[in-house]
């Protein structure tokens, strides 16, 4: 189903929400946008929306298994007005959003759904679970101007590193079971980040419920949703691997001639497998089994 915009969805498809769970996809151009949604469809989810410019042309075959949404997607906050608007209207229903180009990847997906894995974590009481965006790139920049390629697609295999989340309501102490997490191209290329981009943190997936509202830095104003674990055990984290911040770095005049090659001693193939990210600390079990 096609929808002119977000309100003639919730007009006429809001019954799609209610089944989960669901992802919202925001394509911002027109790379990789078919091996997306596919990639979310087979990880699990119930209903994937597809929200992008009128003007970006997707398979038939793959555009029918979704509800695709003509949406504005480079105005200010498009992300953030969608997914709240999508948290009021679907209380209950558990959402992942991501952006063109980007995977989610959670322990075991080879084997076990995204719905599944919701089911057990909302079973320890949790409603939102913590993503890393690992970036990809191409390793052949020559080859692939604008960094993206699946076949050759790499990724760092370290210099990750977390710091405490500091809490303006309480003396600018760390926040119980918050963290600010650093890496990737958005650590090697700082110079051409500001700094509010930074972070590779985001609570890409969570149960919506009134009065819920995703914030600019990708975490709620519930700050339990933000917390990686709850107070017992580790919990499950997932992983997005993400093409966008090489792309962006790759197409934006002001860092595209700066950058002539993504790869550094520490990069390695990326496996597209939910193994390699937990072996190289990028993603947490927990309890899964």
């Amino acid at each position: 189903m096609r929808y002119t915009t977000l309100a003639a969805f919730l007009s006429t498809g809001k019954a799609a929400l209610r089944v989960g769970p669901v992802a919202i996809i925001l394509a911002e151009d027109a790379v990789e946008v078919e091996s997306t949604l596919l990639h979310h469809l087979d990880a699990g989810f119930a209903t994937v929306l597809l929200l992008t410019h009128p003007d970006i042309s997707v398979l038939e075959t793959v555009e029918a298994q979704t509800h695709r949404i003509d949406y504005e997607t480079h105005r200010e906050g498009a992300l953030l007005n969608a997914v709240n608007t999508l948290i009021e209207a679907a209380p209950g229903t558990w959402f992942y959003y991501g952006f063109n180009a980007e995977y989610l990847f959670h322990p075991f997906c080879e084997s076990r759904n995204i719905r599944e894995m919701l089911a057990f974590h909302a079973e320890e009481r949790r409603d939102a679970m913590l993503s890393y965006v690992i970036d990809l790139y191409a390793g052949d920049l020559d080859r692939f101007s604008n960094a993206v390629s699946l076949e050759s697609a790499m990724l760092d295999r370290s210099g990750y590193y977390a710091l405490g989340r500091p809490d303006p309501e309480n003396h600018n102490h760390p926040r119980e079971r918050q963290l600010d997490f650093f890496g990737g191209l958005r650590w090697r290329f700082e110079e051409h980040i500001p700094v509010a981009r930074r972070k590779i943190d985001r609570i890409s997936l969570f149960r919506a419920k009134p009065g819920l509202q995703l914030r600019g830095d990708f975490t709620f104003n519930d700050e339990e949703y933000n917390t990686y674990a709850c107070p017992w055990h580790n919990n499950i984290t997932t992983a997005v691997a993400s093409f966008r911040t090489a792309k962006a770095l790759k197409t934006n005049p002001g860092s595209r001639y700066d950058i002539h090659d993504f790869k550094w001693r520490n990069s390695i193939k990326f496996e597209w497998h939910s193994q390699q990210l937990m072996d190289l600390g990028l993603m947490e079990p927990g309890q899964w089994f």
